[in-house]
Parts: C-alpha cells; structure tokens; sequence
C-alpha cells in the first residue's frame, strides 16, 4: 500500500505520515519549504520525500507523476490569515484559498486517475472546526475550510461508484505551529471551552486519518468527522 500525505513534514502532517507508515504503508512525504524537517521524517521512518507546491498544477501533476500509484491521499497541505476580513489583502485572502481549498482540488485531480484505475482508494482532507461552525476574524481561513467539506462531500458521490471513499476530518484546537502564535490567555480560553478540558495532540487527528485509512473504515464516505474534544459546544 502506497500513501501521500501533502504538508506531511510538520504538525498534523507529520503526524500522519507516522501512523499510516505504522499501518505499513510506503509514505511519501509532500513538502514546500520545509526540506530539513521531510528529510528528518524521511529518515526516520524509510519514506520518500517530494517537494511540489500544491498551488501549482504543473508541481502537484509531477509529484504524481513520480509518487505513482497511490492508494491514500490525505490532503494536509494549508495556511492561515488572522483579521478582520477587511484588513486583510486580495493576495492575503487569495493565498489562503489557493492552498487550502485549490491545493486540495489538484491533489485530488491528480490522484483519481491513479485509483479509478484499481476501482479502488480512499482520500482524506482535512477541514477544521472553524469550517464547520465558522470564526470571528478568521473568516477566509473558515470559508476555505468550509470548501473543503463542501469538495469532500461531493467527490464522495462522485467517487463512490469507483470504490473510492472520500472523507473529511475537522480538527480542533491541536498543538502545532499554527496556533503557536496565540497567547497564553487564547490557549486558556480555548483550552476551557473544549469540554475535554485540553488541547489537542497532532497524534489525536493522525489516529482518525488512519482509521479512516484502513479496511475498518470500508463503509464509510462522506463524512465530516471530529477531533476536537467536544468543541465548540
């Protein structure tokens, strides 16, 4: 078995490549700029690493090329803008939507060829609890998100008869570099509005991919599924 995970070089990503690599899958690595820390990963676990800009049709169609035939994609690859939807710039809005919803559309493009092939695959984008319930100043980042609930969804539909599952997990609040930049007081609050009563590890949402990933998860497609400790409630 054969996977890609795009962003697979930090964070959820990183996360991910190691449970699916623990399911016994060759994993490649996707990455942008950072090379160190794929190689480290790479390394660590015997994977392959390719550089490819999701943004990029030409990138993302090599990638492929070179990945071969795969049978997970999981779709990781994403940034994020913080503001009042009026401060922030055309190009500002237009990377967020580029990366997170277009950088998604190409990867599965490019993908389904592969798998319609084998009548057989499975992909898994990665939304966010903003997408769902949306977010005061982080609108273009929600609205990206909701586009990927929205694109999961439908493929899973179009997809189906194919035997390919499509299926969307919507993390919480998780530990990683992206939320790095909230203060202490942020984490507090987020941290007490989570019924859980804490933030999440990268590892929680790996373990969902990987379910999702695997045989166990045969009859299921099409669903948006939480790793978010109850929040918002």
């Amino acid at each position: 078995m054969r996977a890609l995970v795009t962003g697979g070089s930090r964070g959820i990503g990183a996360a991910c490549v190691r449970a699916l690599a623990a399911d016994g899958y060759e994993v490649v690595v996707n990455y942008n700029e950072s090379r160190s820390a794929a190689e480290t990963l790479a390394r660590e676990l015997g994977c392959e690493t390719i550089r490819a800009d999701v943004r990029d049709t030409a990138a993302v169609g090599k990638m492929f090329a070179r990945a071969g035939d795969v049978d997970a994609l999981v779709c990781c690859a994403g940034i994020a803008k913080t503001g009042l939807i009026t401060d922030l710039s055309e190009d500002e809005w237009q990377a967020v939507i580029d990366v997170n919803v277009g950088g998604t559309v190409r990867c599965c493009r490019a993908a389904i060829p592969y798998m319609t092939r084998k009548k057989a695959g499975c992909i898994v984008t990665v939304s966010s609890v903003w997408g769902v319930t949306g977010a005061s100043c982080e609108a273009v980042y929600a609205a990206s998100k909701a586009a990927v609930i929205g694109l999961t969804k439908s493929l899973a539909k179009e997809l189906g008869p194919s035997g390919i599952r499509v299926n969307c997990v919507a993390p919480g609040v998780i530990d990683t570099e992206m939320n790095a930049l909230l203060t202490d007081a942020d984490i507090a609050a987020l941290r007490a509005a989570t019924p859980l009563g804490a933030i999440g590890r990268p590892s929680d949402v790996a373990h969902l991919v990987r379910f999702l990933a695997s045989d166990s998860a045969r009859f299921i497609t099409g669903q948006v599924i939480g790793a978010d400790g109850g929040f918002p409630y």
